[in-house]
């Protein structure tokens, strides 16, 4: 199962507002194998921002923490074709235009999951769905993807 990550949860990872969240974030990160994971580029800069704004990292600091994940796990950039389709997914069901490109570079490499706090929980888009990793019951696919996992070793 490949998942795609959103930016709050790098964010949480790195440990920007809330340490409870920060390490359910790397938890689940630290179990997923690397090479299932997906980075969106719109997710790569989102992060730089925050890293930045909310973290208040020099831009040199936010910038090598962004290269990490991104060597770590490589990312998926976006086109012309995927901005077109987040432009009908933004019209169609009320998405932010830059989480429908999100979505749409998710949908288009192949991510079974796109774990997000903040987006449209349980929504489907071309065998993509959205799950909230921090909610309080896991949405099923989540679920199946938890339970195939390796335990958390901490």
């Amino acid at each position: 199962m490949k998942v795609a990550l959103d930016t709050n949860i790098l964010a949480y990872a790195a440990g920007v507002d809330d340490a409870e969240r920060q390490a359910a974030a790397q938890g689940l990160i630290g179990r997923i194998d690397v090479t299932r994971i997906v980075l969106p580029q719109q997710v790569a800069g989102e992060f730089y921002n925050v890293l930045i704004r909310k973290g208040r990292h020099p831009r040199e600091t936010a910038a090598a923490i962004v290269t990490g994940w991104l060597d770590l796990f490589g990312t998926k950039p976006s086109s012309p074709t995927v901005f077109a389709q987040a432009m009908i997914l933004a019209t169609e069901h009320a998405f932010q235009i830059w989480d429908a490109v999100i979505v749409c570079t998710a949908a288009e490499a192949g991510c079974d999951l796109l774990l997000s706090e903040d987006m449209h929980e349980g929504f489907r888009h071309r065998g993509l769905t959205i799950a909230n990793p921090f909610a309080e019951a896991p949405h099923p696919r989540l679920q199946a993807l938890l339970d195939a996992l390796p335990e958390d070793p901490r």
